[in-house]
């Protein structure tokens, strides 16, 4: 990218000006078409600044973080190491945002991200490289899931939450007959044993995860009356009265109780 390419994509993408910040991603788009091999760094530097923005303060730009996103996905492949090294240097805002561009590149990011994964000890990296898999809407997710096991039963309560909520996302997009038996009861063994968490938010993301493995079609007739079972036990309507007493967990129950059906 030449000089004076990346000073006027700089000046416009640095704007608060929505259509100004439009016509800059145009331009690192069509920068990119044009330089594919020397130019994915040079744009993403820039680009991913947008990343940052809150959209608490300024939410009449959150349409030009999403583009911003879509067209760094675009890039694919060739953006993904760059992607995981970014994923270390932001605030929670542009970690979300590299995460969920990470997950939209799709299965070239799958590999990548479980080796990055696999290659770190922390907890916050772990977790947003699984909830970075998460978003990946491809059966070849079920590679991720040795990763997401283990990480359901991590002494750190974000990285066990993050893979609660990724086993339900990861059974989204594999079809029944993809997934391996002994993976199927993994999941559901990991899923069981978080429902008595003591984090009400890890407790919520495991009957919503068990209620995803129910609306895909991955659990068998008997499977869905024990699920059924559960779903009663925690909103208090069996002969047991012995609800759950976080809403939130009541209410993902009440959602998974009606795939039981």
């Amino acid at each position: 990218m030449s000089d004076k390419s990346n000073s006027t994509i700089e000046s416009l993408l640095a704007s608060t000006n929505f259509e100004e910040i439009r016509q800059g991603l145009k331009l690192s788009e069509k920068e990119f078409a044009q330089n594919r091999s020397l130019s994915a760094r040079g744009l993403l530097d820039v680009i991913s600044t947008l990343f940052y923005i809150d959209p608490l303060d300024m939410p009449e730009l959150v349409p030009v973080v999403e583009e911003a996103i879509d067209l760094v996905a675009r890039f694919g492949k060739s953006s993904v190491p760059i992607l995981l090294e970014k994923l270390d240097e932001g605030d929670l805002k542009s970690q979300i945002a590299i995460a969920q561009t990470l997950g939209r590149i799709g299965v070239d990011a799958i590999e990548p991200l479980i080796s990055a994964y696999k290659s770190s000890e922390d907890s916050s990296r772990r977790s947003f490289i699984l909830y970075a898999l998460g978003k990946v809407k491809s059966p070849k997710v079920i590679l991720a899931a040795e990763c997401a096991l283990e990480a359901a039963e991590s002494g750190n309560v974000e990285l066990r939450d993050t893979a609660t909520r990724a086993i339900g996302k990861f059974v989204e997009s594999i079809p029944p007959h993809q997934l391996p038996r002994q993976v199927k009861s993994d999941f559901l063994e990991k899923l069981h044993k978080n429902l008595a968490d003591t984090n009400h938010g890890i407790r919520a993301k495991a009957i919503r995860s068990l209620g995803k493995l129910a609306k895909f079609g991955h659990l068998s007739s008997e499977e869905k009356v024990h699920l059924e079972k559960i779903c009663k036990r925690i909103i208090g309507v069996d002969e047991a009265f012995e609800w759950d007493r976080a809403y939130v967990v009541r209410k993902e129950a009440e959602e998974a109780l009606g795939y039981t059906k």
